[in-house]
């Protein structure tokens, strides 16, 4: 097998290319693929503060290898979510990475710094661990962002992520999810921007890219992920695309270009009017936010063990949801 640009040695087959390619030109292609993304979708401008959410995993790691590459002003950020030695390992991980490069790294624990941890509160809510992940990832994230002054914050979603997310939002007919599945959310009403750099690139390609740069990730799912529905989605995704491949690519990007805009209404009609949360100043219809709910309702539990929490059953997929990514 030899490379498609300079019939070396090639390292990976792209059957949805149709391309082969050596190591150098696989990084290559990843980043131009990247570009590509942020271009198209207008996602950063020249010279704006990016906040990377990182997790540990290849996407993420990729995702702000490859933004400092393009010569983006980038910043990561951890959160300690408390979920055993996973999350150890996690934030060793990212810690590693930052600390081998010379990275600004923020980091937020949830237990140290707010009280509770993914598992108790999964506990406390009698909801699954997805749930309370997801809002404290999301409410921290854009703390962050607007406290150190950043223009935009960048996840490590990639096309996987994103196609298996649409096959789910499509399969339960969730519009409101649908309208915002977009790979920029604007910043309004005390939000961040929010972008994926990635939806152009498999989680395989991800994964090549970080063995060729020497980028050690965790490898595991996230032990609180298992069974949820977002990758039996993947599954059925990955046999389509056996059989088909570029099918993901047509799916998602068809999507994006026929379909995306025909949702947006009920999306923002669903959002309805926003305040300030009377506790912590973050937009919300109430008159506290859930995270402070959240805060609220863990605290002075003890920490729950990962093994003691049923693995979760999702309702949806939701637009982000139960992927692991920060």
């Amino acid at each position: 097998m030899k490379c498609t640009v300079c019939r070396g040695p090639a390292v990976i087959d792209l059957r949805r290319h149709n391309a082969n390619f050596c190591g150098e030109h696989l990084l290559k292609f990843c980043r131009d693929q990247v570009a590509k993304a942020i271009h198209d979708h207008k996602m950063i401008e020249p010279g704006e503060k990016v906040l990377v959410a990182v997790s540990g995993g290849k996407d993420s790691l990729a995702l702000w290898d490859i933004l400092v590459e393009l010569g983006y002003q980038v910043e990561g950020m951890t959160i300690g979510l408390g979920i055993g030695e996973y999350s150890t390992h996690s934030t060793a991980m990212t810690v590693a990475f930052a600390e081998d490069r010379g990275l600004p790294l923020h980091h937020v624990d949830l237990r140290e710094d707010y009280g509770y941890d993914v598992p108790t509160a999964a506990r406390v809510t009698r909801r699954v661990p997805c749930s309370a992940c997801g809002l404290s990832k999301r409410h921290l994230f854009d703390k962050t962002a607007l406290d150190g002054g950043f223009d935009v914050v960048a996840t490590g979603h990639n096309l996987d992520d994103e196609a298996a997310v649409l096959l789910g939002n499509t399969l339960h007919w969730q519009t409101e999810y649908l309208g915002r599945q977009l790979p920029v959310l604007p910043a309004t009403d005390g939000f961040p921007r929010k972008v994926k750099p990635l939806v152009r690139l498999s989680e395989r390609e991800t994964a090549a890219y970080c063995v060729i740069r020497g980028i050690d990730y965790v490898v595991e799912e996230c032990p609180m992920a298992e069974g949820n529905r977002h990758l039996r989605y993947k599954e059925a995704l990955n046999l389509i695309e056996a059989g088909s491949p570029g099918s993901k690519h047509d799916f998602y990007f068809g999507f994006l270009a026929r379909a995306a805009d025909r949702f947006q209404p009920e999306a923002a009609e669903a959002k309805g009017a926003l305040g300030a949360c009377e506790r912590c100043g973050a937009p919300t219809p109430d008159t506290l936010c859930a995270f402070c709910r959240l805060v609220e309702r863990t605290a002075g539990h003890d920490p729950v063990p990962v093994e003691l929490i049923r693995k979760p059953r999702s309702r949806g997929a939701r637009a982000g949801a139960g992927s692991g990514k920060q």
